[in-house]
């Protein structure tokens, strides 16, 4: 039995591992968690992850990073896994970027930093429906 993967993406370690935290937290082991500091990083271990099981996706990233922005590192996941869900989770993206990444990248909800656990809980609940 596959579990549906949720990966956070982040440049900022405190932030990943605040968002793992209250993910475990909250859902314990229904779902397999991973972290990336990149977009590069994360598209490897979701590449590596998807051959090895067949599981559902979940994407939580960060706009402002390094080298890749979200948009961009959000389009390439669904040009690859375009059943994945994707959750932008952001202080930074403007209006145009957001707008691109729903429509080239069937962004499912974008999240202002700082969260409230009850919305990105939500999110995720309601977006599992759709994968």
């Amino acid at each position: 039995m596959d579990k549906t993967i949720i990966i956070c993406v982040d440049d900022e370690k405190i932030i990943l591992d605040s968002i793992k935290a209250q993910l475990k937290q909250n859902y314990g082991n229904s779902f397999m968690y991973e972290t990336a500091e990149s977009a590069d990083e994360a598209l490897d271990i979701i590449d590596e992850l998807m051959m090895c099981f067949k599981s559902k996706l979940i994407i939580i990233s960060d706009w402002l990073m390094p080298k890749i922005k979200g948009d961009e590192f959000l389009i390439k996941v669904h040009q690859k896994y375009p059943k994945s869900l994707k959750i932008m989770l952001t202080g930074q993206a403007d209006h145009s970027s957001i707008k691109k990444t729903e429509a080239q990248a069937n962004l499912y909800k974008c999240i202002r930093k700082p969260w409230a656990q009850s919305e990105l809980f939500s999110c995720i609940d309601s977006g599992l429906q759709l994968i």
